[in-house]
């Protein structure tokens, strides 16, 4: 039996939408109300990847797959793009951004004789980065931040914040210093609990947080990877302080702090 292709994909899309026989549920959907659903199927892709769910991957990249064919589906509707211009698109900005692969500039390009180091090509990708947004600077966007997305996760967002700023100097030279600033950060904290200002203690949070993304940037780590590992690592070790209560037949007020906080360290022991 013959497998499905993209372009059954595309026009299984195409019946969803149709308005005299679509489905009624799709017809409703706007690019907007799409938005949170593609959002949920990248952190199921994420989540089955971080658990190393290889079957249940498949089945995720494919609810991925299918927001970028609701939304080409919408902008052929719209007559703004279709799937087409979307992987020609992509591909253009690949080929360009991967001249150590494609050295004339087309897909089907030889490969370049001399072996590049992944510095590199890291200093490589950020000079054409650093060409496109030039370009869009000539047609009227010209601030360092203005092409950071607004819709990344506030973690992630944080670190290419940052990122950018540093691109042109304005970054710490030292992992110390950053330390320094986020003990800073903690003594105003501080200060704004002891004032009873809601208002000041969200400010100063939202400072404290911003800062340790800072640390993990110069340390080379995730801040998004990082705390949902610390996410996963918490669920564990609350399901055995849970068990044990459960095991206790003992109601959970009956439990003492300590006792639980005893529970935790067992858990923390037994590498959970």
């Amino acid at each position: 039996m013959a497998q499905y292709t993209i372009d059954d994909l595309i026009y299984l899309m195409s019946r969803l939408r149709d308005p005299e026989t679509g489905c009624p549920w799709d017809l409703k959907q706007t690019y907007a109300t799409i938005v949170p659903h593609t959002l949920e199927e990248a952190y199921e892709v994420a989540d089955a990847i971080e658990r190393e769910d290889w079957e249940h991957l498949n089945d995720e990249l494919g609810d991925l797959l299918f927001q970028v064919i609701f939304y080409t589906q919408l902008g052929s509707e719209d007559q703004r793009f279709d799937f087409s211009t979307v992987v020609n698109n992509l591909i253009e900005k690949l080929v360009r951004r991967h001249p150590h692969v494609f050295p004339d500039g087309t897909l089907h390009s030889n490969c370049a004789d001399n072996p590049i180091s992944e510095e590199e090509i890291k200093r490589n990708w950020e000079a054409i980065k650093q060409q496109e947004r030039d370009a869009k600077e000539a047609k009227g966007i010209s601030r360092v931040l203005d092409d950071v997305p607004r819709a990344l996760p506030a973690l992630s967002r944080a670190a290419k914040l940052q990122k950018r700023a540093a691109q042109v100097g304005f970054d710490w030279n030292e992992t110390e210093a950053v330390l320094d600033k986020m003990e800073e950060e903690l003594a105003e904290l501080r200060e704004a609990i002891k004032s009873g200002d809601k208002a000041a203690v969200a400010d100063e949070m939202g400072d404290m947080l911003f800062a340790q993304v800072n640390l993990a940037r110069h340390l080379g780590v995730n801040p998004e990877h990082a705390v949902r590992g610390t996410n996963q690592k918490f669920e564990r070790r609350f399901s055995f302080v849970e068990d044990q209560v459960l095991a206790s037949d003992r109601d959970w007020d009956a439990f003492s702090l300590d006792e639980l906080d005893a529970f935790w360290d067992q858990a923390k022991a037994k590498g959970l």
